[in-house]
């Protein structure tokens, strides 16, 4: 399929549905079973699920599952994704995220780049500390996986106290981005170090593919997963560098898995995948991460949404203009608000602590509320609460009262 141009509509919707977005999550008799099939078949679309360690609402890595898949059990896809040995594995792939096994090997030529970097600078750790590395991994192939508080209590009592937590982490840290250590998981959210052989497949540890070579399939997954997407959008979701992606983008165009096309209102050039769909409407119902990949690079979500995205967690909360924990909310093809979220588990509420309408954008608070009653079992709390902060706050706070919204 060969196209010249797309409206900004068109682009919006080929974006959702290739991110999975708009697909019915329930029937007239309940929620939608979500199985380990369905898990698996989701994180292999997205190609990877972004882990944040923030936990105010939930945690990230569940949040785009529940956006596509509607409720589903937590503890199920924590066990296929932190539970070696099995399908996935984490590495710093767009930032710190959980990527299929197979994808490992394409990561290769960056955890090069980075012992590159790191032997090229004196006042690098691992340059620096060349005991240190070979003890810690030393140690891991004597005891096994660690996490590093239980690394750190061993190195003080063994080998002195200057050693400590920080220097532990940090070196682990610096041995993981190389690829001298691999995660086997994580215990209570902390990271656990392995090395590779006791985690990965022999099989898998041989696969060598080049530079170029992992650049032209980690772009082919990005274009497919992002329907249509910019030079700029499609290197932002591998975090690769323009100068690797031009030519590899050029061969895929060569070869047909991408057709350029132009969007109006975009100011560079658009990439449409073979495969994307193009949708005459998207019926998405969701709650965004701001690490979900359809919002997480945020000049694609402005250009895409006209919706200009800044996540304020570190910004002090009398400068914060929209919250702390704030969802973009998805309905239709259009961001249409942001509500603050907070699952107050000891008190069993999901509270709605700020919520803001999107420009002119009309909003179905009445959808909103039964969203939230939604967000608010799946968490397993007992009922939703909005407080009174925002533009959107009355309206919600009303339509919430009205669906008398009892999670339970």
């Amino acid at each position: 399929m060969t196209r010249d141009s797309l409206s900004p509509a068109l682009a919006r919707r080929a974006a959702l549905s290739a991110q999975g977005l708009g697909r019915p999550t329930a029937t007239a008799d309940g929620p939608r079973a979500v199985g380990t099939r369905q898990l698996n078949g989701l994180v292999g679309r997205l190609g990877l699920l972004q882990i944040d360690s923030v936990n105010v609402f939930e945690r990230s890595h569940h949040l785009p599952v529940f956006a596509r898949l509607g409720h589903y059990d937590r503890a199920a896809l924590d066990g296929l994704l932190f539970s070696p040995p099995g399908r996935y594995v984490e590495y710093w792939a767009h930032e710190a995220a959980l990527l299929p096994l197979a994808t490992w090997p394409l990561m290769r030529w960056r955890m090069q780049a980075y012992r590159d970097r790191a032997d090229a600078d004196d006042g690098s750790w691992l340059s620096a500390n060349a005991r240190m590395s070979a003890w810690l991994i030393a140690e891991l192939r004597e005891k096994g996986p660690l996490p590093a508080s239980l690394v750190e209590h061993d190195a003080t009592v063994r080998t002195g106290p200057w050693w400590g937590w920080s220097d532990v982490k940090r070196g682990l840290e610096a041995l993981f981005r190389v690829g001298a250590l691999v995660s086997a998981g994580r215990r209570r959210f902390e990271r656990v170090y392995a090395l590779p052989e006791q985690v990965l497949p022999a099989e898998l540890l041989a696969v060598e593919v080049s530079r170029h070579e992992a650049h032209r399939q980690l772009l082919a997954h990005a274009a497919r997963a992002s329907g249509v997407a910019t030079a700029t959008d499609l290197a932002d979701y591998w975090r690769l560098r323009s100068a690797d992606v031009a030519p590899a983008l050029r061969e895929l165009a060569d070869e047909g898995v991408v057709t350029p096309v132009a969007v109006p209102g975009w100011s560079r050039e658009g990439w449409l995948h073979r495969d994307a769909a193009l949708p005459r409407r998207v019926a998405a119902d969701a709650l965004l991460s701001p690490f979900d990949p359809v919002v997480w690079h945020r000049p694609r979500a402005e250009r895409l949404f006209g919706f200009r995205y800044r996540i304020e967690i570190y910004t002090p909360q009398e400068k914060r203009v929209h919250g702390y924990y704030v969802l973009p909310v998805l309905q239709d093809d259009q961001l249409v608000a942001r509500v603050d979220l907070k699952s107050d588990r000891q008190a069993g509420v999901l509270r709605v602590q700020a919520a803001w309408h999107e420009r002119d954008l009309p909003v179905d608070v009445e959808r909103l509320a039964a969203l939230l009653a939604r967000a608010a079992r799946w968490q397993g709390l007992g009922r939703v609460e909005v407080a009174g902060r925002g533009d959107l706050a009355p309206r919600l706070a009303a339509a919430v009262g009205r669906g008398d919204v009892d999670a339970g």
